[in-house]
């Protein structure tokens, strides 16, 4: 019988694994909004949004009961979350006739995003809505900012030139916004 000393045998034993780090898990994810329960909270946050604007003195839109319009069982809403909480919501439309732009489209339709909410939430629903429109075939994704104020004038102007930043084209007063697929 042969031994080994101590210090040899210990050299040829294979190294501890290291550890694996757990999987990656998405703190985002988008889907649509279709129980009671999620369409209230997609309305709820759009009163907040315009609640929000409104002590900012800041425009609203015109049309009286928007958080209605998120209650319609008919809508196609969607709804992106971070760790279970809505952060925005909008209503989609696919390939709509809206009187403007050229060709089909994914139209984004009256988005919502949590106040005091950073930027990177339009930059998630750029993507996802990129995404989207693609996995449709539709070659576009529209959606309108509102605008009351001349559109090289703060507040819009910095809302016009962060959505230009991440690739949207402005179309003009009036005529929307266009992402290139």
């Amino acid at each position: 019988m042969t031994t080994l000393p101590a210090s040899t045998a210990a050299q040829q034993q294979p190294a501890p694994l290291p550890r694996r780090p757990r999987p990656f898990v998405s703190a985002y994810e988008m889907h649509s909004l279709r129980t009671d329960a999620e369409r209230a909270k997609a309305a709820a946050l759009v009163q907040d949004r315009q609640r929000w604007l409104t002590l900012r003195g800041l425009p609203v839109p015109a049309r009286a009961d928007i958080p209605a319009l998120f209650r319609d069982p008919q809508a196609e809403l969607a709804g992106l979350f971070e760790d279970g909480l809505l952060i925005a919501c909008m209503i989609l439309q696919r390939d709509p006739d809206l009187g403007w732009g050229e060709g089909p489209c994914l139209f984004l339709g009256h988005v919502h995003t949590l106040p005091g909410r950073s930027d990177d939430t339009i930059r998630l629903i750029t993507l996802w809505a990129s995404d989207f429109a693609a996995r449709l075939d539709l070659p576009r994704v529209r959606a309108e900012a509102l605008a009351r104020r001349p559109l090289n004038v703060d507040p819009i102007a910095r809302v016009l030139n962060r959505l230009t930043g991440m690739g949207w084209d402005l179309r003009g007063s009036g005529t929307g916004l266009t992402f290139p697929s």
